[in-house]
């Protein structure tokens, strides 16, 4: 699943919004997940974890314009992934909606 949103603003301010929402994500979540892991390589927001048996993994790029998800669904999640798209648009929008 790929899904590309612009951020109207610096590679900088996308990277730590990005960041913020992560931590709040993994404070919210993440004793409900295994095996959690993420890591930035230059631009490049690398993740891995388990929830509930499923392994999610993808990475997270912030371009000049865009932040672009990356994300490899695991098979029994692919049925619901009109679901998370529309989840993962929305919530893209709200964090980098122009003021």
């Amino acid at each position: 699943m790929r899904i590309a949103v612009q951020h109207h603003t610096t590679k900088a301010v996308a990277r730590k919004k990005v960041e913020q929402r992560l931590d709040q994500l993994l404070g919210q979540f993440g004793a409900k997940a295994d095996e959690i892991s993420h890591q930035w390589t230059g631009d490049t927001l690398q993740f891995k974890g388990k929830a509930r048996g499923m392994t999610l993994e993808g990475t997270v790029e912030i371009t000049a314009t865009d932040v672009i998800l990356d994300a490899k669904l695991p098979l029994l999640a692919r049925a619901f992934e009109p679901r998370i798209r529309a989840a993962v648009e929305q919530e893209a929008d709200s964090m980098f909606r122009m003021a």
